[in-house]
């Protein structure tokens, strides 16, 4: 398969290229043809160029792509394999053979372009370190923070936006007409023109799943989500106020359903890495070494006995910025830090 040259990761605000119908289309025929009989370095080239007119170009063949490799069941060649007859009198006649490949390419354009290609699908992530901002075709703003994963679905009737993994701010525009969810791992939050934010820990090693849901301004429901059983969800339907979080979390291995906790935390600090900063009021150092590690490929790693993992901290520290960390940390409490192997080892003094 050709793979797009286009680049969507990008830092700062940006606003998701327009796709329409006729793209959409296109972009099926081409994906149709790369995959029939008559596939050559010359069709290669012209789809790149194809690819290149702009960034809604790349980002239909992106979608096509997603779409047929998901429907992949259902091959081609079957559909080759039954239009012999008709491929046989097209010969006899002298009709060229890249017709056929053309005709069935628009064919299956159809329902490619019909099932999945009129709505506005996109896939958006961020790196280590990195944060993202993206600005939706209904004015909606989302903000990612490192390493996270959404997946945004809208059409005429709903606007759907997955967290597969990571932190993102929602800041919702108002529409009557079309409900705002964001699912997690089980939970969907019902929003209603409003902002909040969703951290989702998809599988700690040994936190296990976690999530929580803060209301910063506006109103939302979480509530479970339709049609799954299980997950990270409340018992029943809540009606969050704002400054309200919501955390619910599920112990490793364990098939109980999900905890939840309620309170209301310092919003400044929920929302400080927009500011690529992280809070900590009174925290346990286990906790605030996993915060610290989200923002940096090296790491800080607590060595000696688990009471080094319950000592106090608080402050302020920048994103990324590891090594200061552990150097606070180990004057604040007396500790030992040693650099080594790309992480900072945090230990009781010789």
């Amino acid at each position: 398969m050709i793979s797009s040259q286009g680049d969507r990761a990008g830092r700062g605000d940006e606003r998701a290229p327009r796709v329409t119908r006729e793209i959409a289309a296109e972009a099926s025929v081409w994906i149709a043809r790369l995959h029939g009989p008559d596939r050559s370095p010359q069709m290669e080239r012209e789809c790149r160029e194809w690819q290149a007119r702009s960034a809604a170009h790349r980002l239909a063949f992106e979608r096509c792509t997603d779409v047929w490799q998901d429907v992949a069941r259902v091959t081609v060649g079957e559909a080759y394999a039954a239009s012999g007859v008709q491929r046989a009198q097209d010969a006899a006649r002298g009709r060229p053979r890249w017709v056929l490949s053309v005709v069935l390419g628009a064919c299956v354009s159809l329902v490619i372009v019909g099932g999945v290609l009129w709505r506005d699908l996109a896939l958006y992530t961020t790196g280590v370190g990195e944060q993202r901002v993206v600005v939706l075709d209904d004015g909606s703003r989302v903000s990612l923070n490192t390493h996270s994963r959404v997946r945004v679905d809208m059409d005429s009737r709903r606007r759907t936006v997955e967290v597969d993994d990571g932190e993102v701010l929602f800041e919702v525009a108002k529409d009557p007409l079309r409900p705002f969810v964001v699912r997690a791992a089980g939970s969907e939050v019902v929003a209603h023109g409003t902002v909040f934010s969703v951290r989702l820990i998809a599988d700690g090693a040994e936190t296990g799943r976690a999530l929580a849901v803060t209301l910063i301004e506006g109103r939302v429901t979480v509530q479970a989500e339709s049609g799954r059983a299980g997950g990270l969800a409340p018992a029943a339907p809540l009606e969050m106020r704002p400054g309200d979080r919501v955390r619910l979390a599920q112990v490793p291995g364990s098939d109980a359903s999900a905890t939840q906790r309620v309170d209301r935390p310092r919003l400044e600090g929920v929302t400080a890495w927009r500011r690529n900063e992280v809070v900590f009021d009174d925290v346990v150092l286990g906790d605030a070494v996993a915060e610290m590690n989200r923002y940096d490929r090296a790491s800080v790693v607590l060595v000696g006995p688990a009471s080094l993992g319950l000592l106090r901290v608080s402050g302020t520290f920048r994103t990324g910025d590891i090594a200061s960390f552990a150097r606070s940390v180990a004057t604040l409490h007396g500790l030992a830090v040693r650099e080594r192997a790309g992480r900072f080892e945090l230990s009781n003094p010789p």
